[in-house]
């Protein structure tokens, strides 16, 4: 199983803008996930692929061929770059970019709704370390975050995530 470090991403998202230019294309995503802990957050040191959701329909074909070409030159798996955690992704809200370079443009969601996705995720230990990581971010009460992170909750989990906000609440915040 291929572990791509901060590095490595952003070789291969380089790589990949290049490939675009050079097509006269300018590909645009939405990063979600581990990619995110990795490239905005420094929470991690490596994810095991690059969730994204690419924001121009008409460029998706493309920006999928030139990821098989990226993943054949670096000897990576075909699906380093994917739109697996599309799921978890309930509307899209505007973020900061989180890398840039000619022929690409990467942002990631608002942190809001990056915690709703690890909160309706809640798999596994890197998704609470995620979460914890994503909620100390945000600013407010309880119950203002609650209200920001709500809208983004995948439908049929809001009951398991709103469990989960409030376990990682009282681990960080304590019960008061």
């Amino acid at each position: 199983m291929t572990l791509l470090s901060q590095q490595a991403i952003k070789r291969a998202l380089t790589r990949l803008g290049e490939l675009a230019q050079t097509n006269g294309h300018q590909i645009e995503l939405l990063a979600v996930g581990g990619a995110v802990m990795v490239l905005a957050y420094n929470a991690r040191l490596a994810t095991h692929d690059v969730d994204v959701f690419i924001l121009s329909p008409k460029e998706a074909r493309i920006a999928r061929t030139l990821a098989q070409q990226v993943a054949q030159e670096l000897k990576w798996p075909d699906d380093w770059l994917n739109d697996g955690a599309k799921g978890f992704l309930v509307g899209i809200s505007k973020g900061p970019v989180i890398f840039s370079a000619p022929g690409i443009v990467v942002k990631r969601p608002e942190v809001a709704q990056l915690l709703a996705m690890k909160l309706s995720a809640w798999r596994d230990d890197v998704d609470i370390d995620d979460a914890r990581r994503l909620l100390q971010e945000l600013q407010g009460s309880q119950s203002e975050i609650w209200q920001r992170v709500e809208p983004f909750l995948v439908p049929g989990q809001q009951l398991k995530a709103q469990y989960a906000f409030l376990d990682l609440w009282e681990t960080i915040y304590g019960t008061d």
